[in-house]
């Protein structure tokens, strides 16, 4: 088990942590609850120890509203696979996702749609955006040209404050894309995201223009995130750095630097690949509420 207070919770942008407060000193603490278990991970991955595949089933904690997709608190699958590429991630969510509807099926669990047998489709996101939109996602990689191709979409609303690249992806994606998913694709992963998107993840040596990291979708809800691990410090602590001028930028605080997760990465983090897997989003996704192992307030 990884521990769920920490120095540094994570450094997504807008993914918000819950900070520790203690009562008796009455005051708050240098620890928040983890948004998820990936430096604690990561550490083992980087120790001479012989950890090449490792998992963590726990809770993770987000300060987000509630919603059937979002919880304060939830249950996160992580695992990682030292020496690995995240190709061999895909096969696991695959093969898991396929052995949790047949069996669920066979233990009396009622499937939601599709109701035929387990296929996952797989396409980039560049694939996706010609689909659905007929538009090549990787010639709008800058804001000037992202914001002039928001202007062919005029029944999406766009601030009039200046936003960075992926807010201005992401209201077109949300908007367009992400509707289109939950009609014409029970089983989706989607690969290959924009480099302005590379989080944590390495960006294709073949095209610079997308990162490696890919995305589940079941019956329209996001399941799991993906990362070819990125393990160049001098460029994660540069991404860091960017990182936390725009939380600070948008959401006026900042979090500590991950000092931890710094020595983690000095002393050398091998080529990997992750996944985190939201386990309940996952059962609400494939099956109805009529199960009996649902419920909502759990």
């Amino acid at each position: 088990m990884t521990p769920p207070a920490v120095e540094n919770p994570g450094m997504e942008v807008h993914i918000h942590p819950f900070q520790l407060y203690s009562v008796h000193k009455k005051e708050l603490q240098p620890l928040y609850l983890h948004t998820s278990p990936e430096f604690c991970m990561k550490e083992l991955l980087a120790s001479d120890e012989d950890f090449n595949k490792i998992f963590t089933l726990t809770y993770a904690f987000r300060d987000e509203v509630s919603s059937p997709i979002h919880r304060p608190q939830f249950v996160m699958l992580e695992w990682y696979r030292k020496h690995e590429r995240y190709e061999t991630i895909m096969k696991d969510v695959e093969n898991l996702l396929r052995y949790i509807v047949v069996h669920g099926a066979k233990k009396g669990l009622i499937l939601k749609e599709p109701q035929g047998p387990f296929k996952m489709i797989k396409m980039t996101m560049q694939e996706l955006f010609l689909a659905e939109l007929n538009i090549d996602i990787l010639n709008y990689l800058d804001v000037p040209s992202i914001k002039i191709l928001l202007k062919s979409f005029p029944d999406v609303p766009v601030p009039e404050s200046e936003l960075e690249w992926e807010d201005y992806f992401f209201l077109l994606y949300l908007n367009k894309i992400e509707p289109m998913i939950s009609k014409k694709y029970p089983f989706l992963l989607i690969s290959e995201f924009p480099a302005p998107l590379s989080a944590l993840s390495t960006l294709k040596k073949s095209d610079p223009r997308v990162c490696e990291r890919f995305e589940v979708y079941i019956n329209g809800i996001e399941i799991c995130n993906s990362f070819n691990e990125l393990t160049d410090c001098v460029e994660q602590k540069k991404r860091f750095l960017q990182q936390t001028a725009l939380k600070r930028k948008l959401y006026q605080y900042e979090l500590p630097e991950p000092k931890s997760f710094y020595k983690i990465m000095d002393h050398g983090l091998p080529p990997s690949a992750g996944i985190a897997l939201g386990v309940e989003r996952v059962l609400y996704s494939l099956f109805l509420e009529e199960s009996p192992f649902w419920n909502h307030q759990s």
